[in-house]
């Protein structure tokens, strides 16, 4: 009689990834993680509860290569720059479970981590309160934010090359579009981060 086969928690995350990366996030399921693993559904109740624990296992995947160390960099704004930077590398070839990142914020150990860094530098900078508070969540919310639009297309996509086509009704917008079609993600990313740093005062 064959041994049961025995899976490991990074081969479950893996097998949970790939369905999320090839089909997106509403397919994932027990049974459609179980068919990527070729095994039954029932099986795979045997390491993981339910789809939010497969959810968590992805999110700690993605996030388990990343190191949360506070950089050795002159300025508090660079700092938190190069740990946004980390955290976007990583997930940037796994558009589609960036809303992980927030529906699991409370439970997920890489999620804490790059929480503890970024206000561990807040404080450092001298953001206490109330006003750590919203500077945090005006970081997470712009890093959440860049993320989606980022996986959603770039800016040299179709999508920028039909509003560029749109100057009579939408002069601005046509306007705009022209020139986003030179912008770089890393750019984009990095440059709009820089001004949200700018504005950032404690």
């Amino acid at each position: 009689m064959p041994r049961k086969r025995s899976l490991t928690t990074d081969q479950l995350a893996a097998a949970a990834l790939a369905v999320v990366d090839r089909d997106g996030l509403a397919v994932l399921t027990m049974r459609t993680v179980a068919q990527e693993l070729n095994m039954g559904t029932m099986s795979l109740y045997r390491y993981v509860t339910d789809r939010e624990q497969l959810e968590r296992l992805v999110v700690e995947l993605v996030l388990g290569g990343v190191d949360f160390t506070v950089p050795e960099l002159p300025t508090w704004q660079e700092r938190i720059a190069e740990l946004c930077e980390r955290i976007r590398l990583a997930v940037q070839a796994h558009p589609a479970m960036v809303p992980l990142l927030l529906v699991h914020r409370h439970a997920s150990p890489g999620v804490r981590r790059s929480g503890e860094a970024m206000l561990s530098v807040l404080a450092g900078a001298g953001f206490a309160g109330e006003r750590r508070v919203i500077a945090f969540r005006a970081l997470v919310s712009y890093l959440i934010g860049a993320l989606q639009a980022e996986g959603l297309g770039p800016l040299s996509g179709a999508g920028t090359d039909v509003l560029a086509t749109l100057g009579e009704q939408y002069p601005y917008l046509a306007e705009t579009a022209v020139s986003a079609r030179g912008v770089t993600p890393q750019r984009e990313f990095g440059e709009g981060l820089a001004l949200l740093l700018r504005g950032l005062t404690p």
